[in-house]
């Protein structure tokens, strides 16, 4: 708990100044104003975050938090649960989809073992923080204790510090869990009061009986709990995941450092929604990827408050919409460094006086 409240405690806003300077600049570069859109936008938000006028983000670093979760027993999804198992020994391999969009930036892919079912070699090139071997299962009792909600937080707070002392100017965020939409769509009705018919979509697969089913499941999970909506904490522990959880901790953890962290698709929203409940300031620290096709996503964002700059109607997950994004922020980089402001460009091409 300590680490969670000092990582909050530590987390400021952007630099507003910068922020000034950064859109000045770019409405003196040789171009119609606003006509770079979004790309104007996101080098604004970096300089505020890094507080440099040109930020430099050459270390990129996926964190991909991988768990179980107990609900599968419920039949919610087609998928078998062992695949989280395989999928994480995959990632350091580099054979993951993510790995493969990763490769083209030359993105550094982290997996970290938050509580995947089952026993991972220690030369798998995975970091072991298992907390347990997946959640229970939620439609049961409680996902997780309170005090496991926040363990995995921290372990995403921990893992995201390091790769940050190392050198990381960027960081992603990425999961692997079998499973983990039930969560994700559960805690998304906590949170909005809606009906999760609303926010449950197919995921990597729905079980054989198919959306009413998983949204049964997951009404039964919050009847059963009765989790606190205005306790994220608790909403986490009673019908979350672990490694939802330890997405939220990366997000903290990177803006406590003024880092900014692209978030991927609908489960890494959620993550992102939690951190906003545990400290708003983190908003301005988030770059939002892609608008998943899963249905709850769209509302996510819209309740964060954030637009996906991406449209590519992917659903995959693993932070694969996270590393697609990052060349869009290389471009709004380079747009800063390489640009010419239309002074600049007005005396290259005066002819010198002879």
């Amino acid at each position: 708990m300590q680490l969670l409240q000092s990582t909050i405690h530590n987390i400021q806003g952007v630099q507003k100044e910068m922020m000034e300077q950064a859109k000045m600049r770019i409405d003196t570069l040789c171009k119609p104003p606003g006509s770079l859109g979004k790309l104007e936008s996101i080098a604004v938000q970096l300089a505020g975050i890094t507080e440099q006028l040109v930020p430099s983000l050459e270390q990129k670093v996926m964190i991909v938090c991988a768990a179980d979760h107990g609900v599968c027993e419920e039949g919610v999804t087609s998928n078998p649960q062992d695949v989280t198992l395989l999928q994480t020994l995959n990632f350091p391999k580099g054979g993951t989809g993510v790995c493969a969009i990763a490769r083209i930036t030359n993105t550094k892919v982290v997996t970290v073992d938050v509580g995947v079912k089952g026993d991972i070699p220690p030369d798998a090139g995975v970091i072991m923080q298992k907390i347990k071997y997946g959640t229970a299962n939620m439609a049961r009792g409680s996902a997780m204790s309170r005090e496991e909600a926040i363990q995995s937080i921290e372990v995403g707070i921990h893992v995201a510090m390091e790769e940050i002392a190392q050198g990381a100017t960027v960081l992603g965020t990425g999961e692997m869990g079998i499973g983990n939409t039930t969560p994700s769509a559960a805690i998304l009705a906590v949170l909005t009061g809606c009906d999760p018919i609303d926010v449950t979509g197919f995921g990597a697969g729905v079980g054989q009986g198919g959306i009413a089913h998983k949204v049964a499941v997951i009404k039964k999970a919050i009847a059963i709990n009765q989790p606190n909506p205005k306790d994220i904490i608790d909403v986490l522990a009673k019908v979350g995941g672990l490694e939802i959880g330890a997405m939220a901790g990366v997000i903290l953890a990177a803006a406590a450092h003024r880092k900014p962290v692209v978030i991927d698709g609908f489960i890494s929203t959620i993550a992102a929604l939690i951190a906003y409940k545990l400290e708003p300031k983190v908003k301005d620290y988030m770059i939002p990827s892609h608008a998943s096709e899963e249905p709850g996503a769209k509302m996510a964002a819209e309740l964060l408050g954030i637009e996906p700059m991406l449209h590519m109607n992917m659903r995959l997950g693993e932070g694969s919409g996270a590393a697609l994004a990052f060349p869009i922020l290389d471009a709004a980089c380079s747009m800063m460094k390489n640009m010419a402001t239309l002074e600049e460009t007005m005396k290259l091409e005066k002819p010198n006086n002879v």
